[in-house]
């Protein structure tokens, strides 16, 4: 234990005298002391404080870019009521038997879509209106009149008079994608200016109304109410890509399930009514099916094609020879896929067309050639 004295006596002395000496650096030295306390192995014992920033998630430029060009559409209409009874006798002395009129009014949305005021909104929005009230943006209200009404793409033109009008670009923004934030802006129950929020749900949807004949709609779950057909959807950079038309039936428990006409098809609409006052479609004239896949096809490799139900006396399909229950699978050079497919390329050809067709009848193939003829214009209140 002696031995160990002299070197514990030397430790403590150590120890003590390098306390000393590191009093005596800090008194004259302090600035050394934040140095030490910023070093790395320092910091590291020490917990760090972070600073994190929420982004601030928020469409209120998109909004901005947009809401001007949507506008608040009021309709009135005249509609004369049945009588009530139908007594003659009571009909005579009560007076209440007598036709009588009230006038019906409705509610929509529309966007401008050219600064010298053309508006795009709903056919059934200003169906039969005998009087069409648009309120812009800024409060005013002024007289619209219709242009030209597609009830087959359930698209309508307006006119309003003004100049410098915040129109809104119905170039395509780069394709829709499923998964896409949407915005849809119109006027619900009145609240013009409403803003609701969304994605793409699905994109390429038909056969789910009987509102118009060529559908191809963007499917949304962005809140659609009364009053926002005829709106715009836009993307989160404030965009059209298309305009709001329905919802599905909530009284058969849908929910979230809205559909918008894209711009595309929009755009192609606004031109044709511009320029011609209708839109003009070539036509076979005959209804027809997406034919019966069958196990090996009609023939070995065809399963495609549509299957005629009725051909119109005296129209194209008629003078050309085809039955009901004629299979079509070439259109014009081109693979009949189904139903919508013929629709479309018929109706994108003029009248007075020549087009080659092929198909089956009974099995044997069948070819020939057609004119077509203008597409009558369909009858929708």
């Amino acid at each position: 234990m002696a031995g160990w004295l002299p070197w514990l006596r030397l430790t403590v002395k150590a120890i003590v005298l390098g306390l000393a000496l590191a009093f005596v650096v800090l008194m004259f030295r302090p600035d050394w002391a934040e140095r030490l306390r910023d070093a790395p192995a320092v910091r590291a014992s020490q917990p760090a404080a972070l600073s994190v920033q929420t982004p601030r998630l928020s469409y209120a430029e998109a909004v901005a870019k947009a809401a001007p060009s949507v506008v608040s559409i009021y309709t009135a209409r005249v509609i004369t009521v049945a009588p009530v009874l139908q007594n003659p006798v009571s009909q005579r002395f009560s007076g209440l038997g007598q036709p009588r009129s009230r006038l019906e009014r409705a509610l929509g949305s529309g966007v401008i879509v050219s600064s010298d005021g053309y508006v795009l909104t709903n056919h059934h929005v200003i169906s039969n209106a005998d009087d069409i009230q648009v309120v812009l943006w800024d409060g005013r209200v002024t007289q619209a009149r219709i242009v030209g009404s597609d009830p087959d793409t359930e698209l309508a033109v307006l006119k309003v008079d003004g100049s410098d009008l915040p129109a809104m670009s119905l170039e395509s923004a780069g394709g829709s994608r499923v998964g896409d934030v949407v915005l849809a802006i119109g006027n619900p129950f009145g609240l013009s200016q409403t803003v609701t929020q969304g994605i793409v749900s699905a994109l390429g949807r038909n056969q789910v109304s009987n509102r118009s004949t060529y559908e191809d709609f963007i499917q949304t779950d962005a809140a659609i109410n009364e009053g926002n057909s005829g709106g715009a959807l836009v993307n989160a950079e404030g965009d059209l890509i298309g305009i709001n038309t329905f919802v599905l039936d909530r009284a058969a428990g849908a929910e979230g399930i809205g559909f918008a006409i894209p711009v595309q098809t929009a755009r192609s609409v606004l031109t044709e009514i511009v320029e011609k006052g209708m839109v003009v479609r070539g036509w076979i004239g005959a209804e027809y099916g997406d034919a019966p896949i069958i196990p090996g096809g009609l023939t070995p490799g065809t399963t495609r094609g549509v299957a005629l139900m009725f051909v119109y006396p005296g129209g194209p399909a008629d003078a050309a020879g085809l039955r009901p229950g004629d299979i079509l699978t070439r259109f014009n050079g081109f693979e009949v896929v189904d139903r919508l497919d013929l629709r479309e390329r018929e109706a994108a050809l003029q009248p007075g067309s020549r087009v080659a067709i092929e198909g089956f009848r009974a099995g044997l193939p069948i070819r020939g050639e057609l004119v077509l003829i203008q597409r009558p214009l369909a009858r929708r209140s």
